[in-house]
C-alpha cells in the first residue's frame, strides 16, 4: 500500500461543550483517511492518527500537510503540532521460510 501513516500530538484550544460532544464520537486509535483521536482525561492534550496516500513523488511534507488538513476537517480547535511521520513504501516485509 503506497501511504503514510501520521502521528500528531497536540493540545485542544479552548474546546467547548459541543466540540466535546462532537470529540467523542471521533475517538478510536485506528489509521483511517479521516483520521481518529485518543486523548486524556480533561480533553486537553491528544493523538491523532491518520493515513495519508502516497504519489510516487510525496515525500514527508506531503504527509504532513495532508495529515494537517484531515484534522482541520474535524473544525476543532488546536495548537502546539508535533508530527511522526512513517512511509509504508519503506517497510519490507520479512517472510520466514518454511523448512
Amino acid at each position: 500500500m503506497d501511504a503514510f501513516r501520521v502521528i500528531i500530538r497536540g493540545k485542544f484550544d479552548a474546546l467547548d461543550e459541543n466540540a466535546r460532544a462532537a470529540l467523542a464520537s471521533k475517538t478510536d486509535v485506528a489509521f483511517t483517511e479521516e483520521g481518529t483521536f485518543s486523548y486524556d482525561v480533561n480533553a486537553t492534550a491528544f493523538t491523532f492518527r491518520c493515513q495519508v496516500p502516497a504519489g510516487p513523488d510525496d515525500d514527508e511534507r506531503a504527509a504532513k500537510d495532508g495529515a494537517t488538513a484531515a484534522l482541520a476537517e474535524h473544525g476543532l480547535p488546536y495548537r502546539d503540532l508535533n508530527y511522526a511521520v512513517t512511509d509504508l513504501r519503506a517497510i519490507k516485509i520479512r517472510r520466514k521460510k518454511r523448512q
